[in-house]
Protein backbone atom coordinates (compact mmCIF):
# COMPACT_ATOMS: atom_id res chain seq x y z
CA UNK A 1 0.00 0.00 0.00
CA UNK A 2 1.23 3.56 -0.82
CA UNK A 3 2.61 5.94 1.54
CA UNK A 4 0.58 8.72 1.86
CA UNK A 5 1.28 12.55 2.42
CA UNK A 6 -1.81 13.15 4.80
CA UNK A 7 -2.47 9.93 6.46
CA UNK A 8 -5.22 11.76 9.07
CA UNK A 9 -7.35 12.49 6.09
CA UNK A 10 -6.96 10.11 4.38
CA UNK A 11 -7.60 6.93 6.35
CA UNK A 12 -11.16 6.01 5.94
CA UNK A 13 -10.91 6.95 2.06
CA UNK A 14 -8.03 4.52 2.08
CA UNK A 15 -9.61 1.70 3.50
CA UNK A 16 -12.77 1.72 1.15
CA UNK A 17 -10.66 2.31 -1.56
CA UNK A 18 -9.05 -0.72 -0.67
CA UNK A 19 -12.45 -2.31 -0.34
CA UNK A 20 -13.45 -1.31 -3.55
CA UNK A 21 -10.68 -2.42 -4.79
CA UNK A 22 -10.88 -6.03 -3.55
CA UNK A 23 -14.55 -6.27 -4.97
CA UNK A 24 -13.45 -5.33 -8.02
CA UNK A 25 -11.00 -8.16 -8.21
CA UNK A 26 -13.24 -10.83 -7.06
CA UNK A 27 -15.42 -9.50 -10.06
CA UNK A 28 -13.22 -10.21 -12.00
CA UNK A 29 -12.30 -13.97 -10.50
CA UNK A 30 -16.05 -14.58 -10.53
CA UNK A 31 -16.43 -13.32 -14.35
CA UNK A 32 -13.21 -15.40 -15.33
CA UNK A 33 -14.56 -18.23 -13.79
CA UNK A 34 -18.03 -18.06 -15.79
CA UNK A 35 -15.80 -18.02 -18.83
CA UNK A 36 -13.87 -21.14 -17.99
CA UNK A 37 -16.83 -23.26 -17.11
CA UNK A 38 -18.58 -22.34 -20.14
CA UNK A 39 -15.57 -23.45 -22.40
CA UNK A 40 -15.06 -26.79 -20.47
CA UNK A 41 -18.33 -28.09 -20.05
CA UNK A 42 -18.74 -27.05 -24.14
CA UNK A 43 -22.39 -25.10 -24.84
CA UNK A 44 -23.51 -25.64 -21.27
CA UNK A 45 -26.57 -27.83 -22.58
CA UNK A 46 -26.93 -29.83 -19.49
CA UNK A 47 -28.97 -29.40 -16.11
CA UNK A 48 -25.60 -29.24 -14.18
CA UNK A 49 -23.65 -27.01 -16.66
CA UNK A 50 -26.50 -24.19 -16.56
CA UNK A 51 -27.12 -24.63 -12.56
CA UNK A 52 -23.24 -24.11 -12.37
CA UNK A 53 -23.23 -21.08 -14.71
CA UNK A 54 -26.59 -19.75 -13.21
CA UNK A 55 -24.95 -19.60 -9.77
CA UNK A 56 -21.99 -17.66 -10.81
CA UNK A 57 -24.08 -15.32 -12.67
CA UNK A 58 -25.58 -14.64 -9.23
CA UNK A 59 -22.13 -14.30 -7.29
CA UNK A 60 -21.00 -12.15 -10.31
CA UNK A 61 -23.93 -10.14 -10.22
CA UNK A 62 -23.68 -9.53 -6.27
CA UNK A 63 -20.06 -9.03 -6.37
CA UNK A 64 -20.88 -5.92 -8.67
CA UNK A 65 -23.49 -4.70 -6.60
CA UNK A 66 -21.67 -4.66 -3.81
CA UNK A 67 -18.62 -2.96 -6.10
CA UNK A 68 -21.11 0.04 -7.10
CA UNK A 69 -22.18 0.19 -3.53
CA UNK A 70 -18.83 0.61 -2.01
CA UNK A 71 -17.65 3.18 -4.21
CA UNK A 72 -21.35 5.25 -3.48
CA UNK A 73 -20.32 5.05 0.07
CA UNK A 74 -16.75 5.81 -0.14
CA UNK A 75 -17.46 8.85 -2.64
CA UNK A 76 -20.48 9.92 0.49
CA UNK A 77 -17.86 9.86 3.10
CA UNK A 78 -15.40 11.93 0.48
CA UNK A 79 -17.64 14.82 0.00
CA UNK A 80 -19.35 14.28 3.66
CA UNK A 81 -16.69 16.35 5.43
CA UNK A 82 -18.19 18.66 8.25
CA UNK A 83 -17.62 22.23 8.20
CA UNK A 84 -15.49 21.61 11.11
CA UNK A 85 -13.27 18.93 9.31
CA UNK A 86 -12.67 21.40 6.48
CA UNK A 87 -12.09 24.08 8.62
CA UNK A 88 -9.06 22.45 10.06
CA UNK A 89 -8.14 21.48 6.25
CA UNK A 90 -8.05 25.14 5.71
CA UNK A 91 -6.21 26.63 8.58
CA UNK A 92 -3.63 23.60 7.69
CA UNK A 93 -3.12 25.40 4.28
CA UNK A 94 -3.49 28.99 6.30
CA UNK A 95 -6.95 30.02 4.86
CA UNK A 96 -8.34 29.76 8.42
CA UNK A 97 -8.66 33.13 9.51
CA UNK A 98 -7.84 36.46 8.63
CA UNK A 99 -7.64 37.86 5.57
CA UNK A 100 -6.26 34.11 4.34
CA UNK A 101 -10.31 32.82 4.70
CA UNK A 102 -11.28 35.74 3.63
CA UNK A 103 -9.37 35.66 0.48
CA UNK A 104 -10.46 31.55 -0.12
CA UNK A 105 -14.36 32.31 0.55
CA UNK A 106 -14.37 35.06 -2.21
CA UNK A 107 -12.27 32.45 -4.55
CA UNK A 108 -15.36 30.02 -3.71
CA UNK A 109 -17.86 32.55 -4.54
CA UNK A 110 -16.17 32.89 -7.94
CA UNK A 111 -16.44 29.47 -8.45
CA UNK A 112 -20.55 29.33 -8.01
CA UNK A 113 -20.62 31.86 -10.11
CA UNK A 114 -19.15 29.36 -12.86
CA UNK A 115 -21.45 29.05 -16.03
CA UNK A 116 -23.19 25.33 -16.43
CA UNK A 117 -23.52 22.50 -13.65
CA UNK A 118 -19.48 20.94 -13.83
CA UNK A 119 -16.43 21.65 -13.51
CA UNK A 120 -12.89 20.08 -14.78
CA UNK A 121 -9.74 20.34 -12.56
CA UNK A 122 -6.84 20.92 -14.40
CA UNK A 123 -3.94 20.62 -12.19
CA UNK A 124 -0.19 21.37 -12.88
CA UNK A 125 1.71 18.48 -11.93
CA UNK A 126 5.71 19.35 -12.41
CA UNK A 127 8.47 19.49 -10.11
CA UNK A 128 7.64 23.21 -8.86
CA UNK A 129 4.02 21.61 -7.83
CA UNK A 130 5.89 19.00 -5.69
CA UNK A 131 6.20 21.02 -2.17
CA UNK A 132 2.08 21.65 -2.37
CA UNK A 133 1.01 17.80 -2.50
CA UNK A 134 0.43 17.38 1.15
CA UNK A 135 -2.02 20.13 1.24
CA UNK A 136 -3.25 19.76 -2.39
CA UNK A 137 -5.78 17.30 -2.38
CA UNK A 138 -7.36 18.13 0.84
CA UNK A 139 -7.78 21.67 -0.45
CA UNK A 140 -8.86 20.14 -4.15
CA UNK A 141 -11.90 18.44 -1.93
CA UNK A 142 -13.07 21.30 0.42
CA UNK A 143 -12.80 23.44 -3.23
CA UNK A 144 -15.00 20.66 -5.35
CA UNK A 145 -17.37 20.88 -2.35
CA UNK A 146 -18.14 24.08 -1.83
CA UNK A 147 -18.49 25.09 -5.53
CA UNK A 148 -21.48 23.53 -5.63
CA UNK A 149 -20.67 21.95 -9.03
CA UNK A 150 -20.70 18.49 -9.94
CA UNK A 151 -16.84 17.74 -10.15
CA UNK A 152 -16.84 16.32 -14.25
CA UNK A 153 -13.12 15.21 -14.27
CA UNK A 154 -9.57 15.58 -12.90
CA UNK A 155 -6.66 16.32 -15.34
CA UNK A 156 -2.96 16.24 -14.27
CA UNK A 157 -0.41 17.99 -16.91
CA UNK A 158 3.69 17.52 -17.14
CA UNK A 159 6.11 18.12 -19.52
CA UNK A 160 4.15 16.88 -22.59
CA UNK A 161 2.17 14.52 -20.81
CA UNK A 162 -1.28 14.22 -19.30
CA UNK A 163 -3.90 12.50 -17.85
CA UNK A 164 -7.31 12.53 -17.32
CA UNK A 165 -9.67 10.93 -14.52
CA UNK A 166 -13.22 10.44 -14.45
CA UNK A 167 -15.77 8.43 -11.72
CA UNK A 168 -16.39 9.44 -8.42
CA UNK A 169 -14.60 12.32 -6.27
CA UNK A 170 -12.82 10.10 -4.38
CA UNK A 171 -11.74 7.81 -7.31
CA UNK A 172 -10.73 10.78 -9.11
CA UNK A 173 -8.20 12.23 -6.25
CA UNK A 174 -7.30 8.70 -5.88
CA UNK A 175 -5.65 8.39 -9.94
CA UNK A 176 -4.28 11.97 -9.27
CA UNK A 177 -2.19 10.85 -5.94
CA UNK A 178 -1.22 7.91 -8.01
CA UNK A 179 -0.47 8.84 -11.40
CA UNK A 180 0.67 12.59 -11.03
CA UNK A 181 4.19 12.79 -11.08
CA UNK A 182 5.26 16.12 -9.55
CA UNK A 183 8.11 16.10 -11.51
CA UNK A 184 9.89 17.64 -14.19
CA UNK A 185 9.94 21.52 -15.32
CA UNK A 186 7.89 22.15 -18.93
CA UNK A 187 4.50 23.90 -18.25
CA UNK A 188 2.94 22.01 -20.94
CA UNK A 189 -0.89 23.38 -20.67
CA UNK A 190 -1.45 24.17 -23.93
CA UNK A 191 -0.73 20.51 -25.16
CA UNK A 192 -2.91 19.34 -22.19
CA UNK A 193 -6.17 21.41 -23.15
CA UNK A 194 -5.76 20.39 -27.11
CA UNK A 195 -5.56 16.76 -25.66
CA UNK A 196 -8.73 17.25 -23.14
CA UNK A 197 -10.60 18.97 -26.06
CA UNK A 198 -10.03 16.05 -28.12
CA UNK A 199 -10.62 13.24 -26.02
CA UNK A 200 -13.16 14.63 -22.97
CA UNK A 201 -16.32 16.02 -22.67
CA UNK A 202 -16.60 20.09 -22.37
CA UNK A 203 -17.65 20.78 -18.85
CA UNK A 204 -19.55 24.00 -17.75
CA UNK A 205 -15.88 25.06 -17.53
CA UNK A 206 -11.99 24.38 -16.90
CA UNK A 207 -10.43 25.56 -13.54
CA UNK A 208 -6.63 25.58 -14.15
CA UNK A 209 -4.28 25.65 -11.10
CA UNK A 210 -0.76 25.92 -11.22
CA UNK A 211 1.80 28.26 -10.46
CA UNK A 212 4.17 29.06 -13.19
CA UNK A 213 2.74 30.29 -16.74
CA UNK A 214 2.70 28.20 -19.64
CA UNK A 215 6.04 26.58 -21.73
CA UNK A 216 4.09 25.90 -24.82
CA UNK A 217 2.08 27.60 -27.44
CA UNK A 218 -1.86 27.93 -25.93
CA UNK A 219 -4.34 27.51 -28.56
CA UNK A 220 -6.24 29.87 -26.87
CA UNK A 221 -9.49 29.94 -29.22
CA UNK A 222 -9.54 26.36 -29.90
CA UNK A 223 -10.68 25.88 -25.37
CA UNK A 224 -14.07 24.54 -26.01
CA UNK A 225 -14.90 26.13 -22.59
CA UNK A 226 -14.64 28.97 -20.43
CA UNK A 227 -11.09 28.72 -18.40
CA UNK A 228 -11.21 29.96 -14.80
CA UNK A 229 -7.41 30.13 -13.74
CA UNK A 230 -6.21 29.98 -10.17
CA UNK A 231 -2.06 31.12 -9.74
CA UNK A 232 -0.75 29.69 -6.67
CA UNK A 233 2.35 31.42 -7.62
CA UNK A 234 0.54 34.18 -7.43
CA UNK A 235 3.43 36.28 -6.41
CA UNK A 236 4.87 35.79 -9.95
CA UNK A 237 3.79 38.16 -12.77
CA UNK A 238 4.73 36.39 -15.24
CA UNK A 239 2.18 33.74 -14.25
CA UNK A 240 -0.32 35.98 -13.21
CA UNK A 241 -0.12 38.10 -16.30
CA UNK A 242 -0.14 34.18 -18.59
CA UNK A 243 -3.63 32.62 -16.21
CA UNK A 244 -4.82 36.52 -16.86
CA UNK A 245 -4.74 35.96 -20.54
CA UNK A 246 -6.02 32.36 -20.76
CA UNK A 247 -9.02 33.11 -18.89
CA UNK A 248 -10.10 35.98 -20.26
CA UNK A 249 -9.30 35.27 -23.58
CA UNK A 250 -11.58 31.62 -22.92
CA UNK A 251 -14.43 33.47 -21.50
CA UNK A 252 -13.18 32.97 -18.24
CA UNK A 253 -11.60 35.19 -14.62
CA UNK A 254 -8.63 34.67 -13.14
CA UNK A 255 -9.36 33.64 -9.01
CA UNK A 256 -6.61 34.39 -6.55
CA UNK A 257 -6.00 32.29 -3.45
CA UNK A 258 -3.14 34.24 -1.43
CA UNK A 259 -0.65 32.06 1.10
CA UNK A 260 -0.18 33.67 4.69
Amino acid sequence: MRTRNNQETGSIYEVFSDMALLMLAAFIFILAMILMVSKMQGNGDSELDKAAIASLEDSLAKSNARNVELMQEMNTLVGADSEQQMNKVLASAGFGVGQGRKDFELMVQGLRALPGKDLHLVIDATGSMHGATSFLIPILRVIAIRSGKKLAAVSWYADKKTNTATGSMGAMFDQLMQEAPFSGSDETIGHTFDAIAQNSPTPGAYLLIGDEPPTDTVHYHTIPAPVFTLPLGSSDSSTKVAYQKIAETSGGRMLELRFH
